[in-house]
C-alpha cells in the first residue's frame, strides 16, 4: 500500500510562493488520482487540487489560477505549487491517493488514509 510523506511547508508573506512535496514509497503515484487538501484550524478538510496521470488536473475555485499540482513520476512525487499565497492559506495541507472517478476528486471521504501533512502559514 502507497505511502506518502508531505514536506515543504512552512511561514510566508502574503503574495509568496510555496511549493509542496507529496513523496510516495511502496506503490508508484501513477497508478492513483493524488489529491491535495488543506485543514485550517477550526475548519473541515477541504479540496485543494487533484491530479491523475493522462488526465486534466481539478482545482478548487479558491486557488485556480493560483496553485499548480504536477507530478515527476521519476521521482514517484506529486508537487503543489502555490503562487499569489493569501492569508486564507494558512492550513495543514494533505495529500492522499485514491482511485474514483472524476467526480469524485474533490470529496474528502473518498481518500481514507491520511499522514501527517505539513503546515503552511502565510502572513499578512
Amino acid at each position: 500500500q502507497v505511502q506518502l510523506v508531505e514536506s515543504g511547508g512552512g511561514l510566508v508573506q502574503t503574495g509568496d510562493s510555496l511549493t509542496l512535496s507529496c513523496a510516495a514509497s511502496g506503490g508508484t503515484l501513477n497508478s492513483y488520482v493524488t489529491g491535495w487538501f488543506r485543514q485550517a484550524p477550526g475548519k473541515e478538510r477541504e479540496f485543494v487540487a487533484a491530479r491523475r496521470t493522462s488526465a486534466y488536473p481539478l482545482y478548487a475555485e479558491s486557488v485556480k489560477g493560483r496553485f499548480t499540482i504536477s507530478a515527476d513520476n521519476s521521482r514517484n512525487t506529486v508537487f503543489l505549487q502555490m503562487n499569489r499565497l493569501k492569508p486564507g492559506g494558512t492550513a495543514v495541507y494533505y495529500c492522499e491517493t485514491t482511485r474514483v472517478i472524476r467526480s469524485s476528486w474533490h470529496e474528502v471521504r473518498q481518500y481514507t488514509k491520511w499522514g501527517q501533512g505539513t503546515q503552511v502559514t502565510v502572513s499578512s
